[in-house]
């Protein structure tokens, strides 16, 4: 009985601390400039966005790694578009629709 109840407890504490660590992970975002990015980086960025306005730009840790994520605004929509510390374009999504999945308002 007694394991029952601890594992119980163990899974409830696990269920309320999960949230926690997603909110730290995104913390880990600061908004940077254009010119303060690598020129591999502003050369993906700019081809990437061409005529779009860049909305702005993150710099984050993902899985250990810098990424990159400009927010472009693209026929009235936002899109973001990953890029590597190198250079190397990532991927590219919908704003809103990220945003939707993760339950977040926009």
């Amino acid at each position: 009985m007694k394991k029952t109840i601890a594992a119980i407890s163990i899974a409830v504490i696990g269920s309320l601390a999960c949230p926690v660590l997603l909110t730290a992970a995104e913390e880990n975002e600061e908004t940077v400039q254009m010119s303060s990015l690598p020129a591999a980086v502003q050369t993906t960025i700019k081809d990437k966005a061409g005529s779009n306005e860049i909305v702005k730009i993150e710099k984050k840790t993902e899985e250990g790694k810098t990424v990159y994520e400009a927010v472009v605004s693209k026929k009235g929509k936002e899109w973001s578009i990953d890029v590597d510390a190198n250079g190397k374009f990532l991927k590219q999504y919908q704003e809103s629709k990220e945003k939707e999945e993760k339950g977040e308002k926009y």
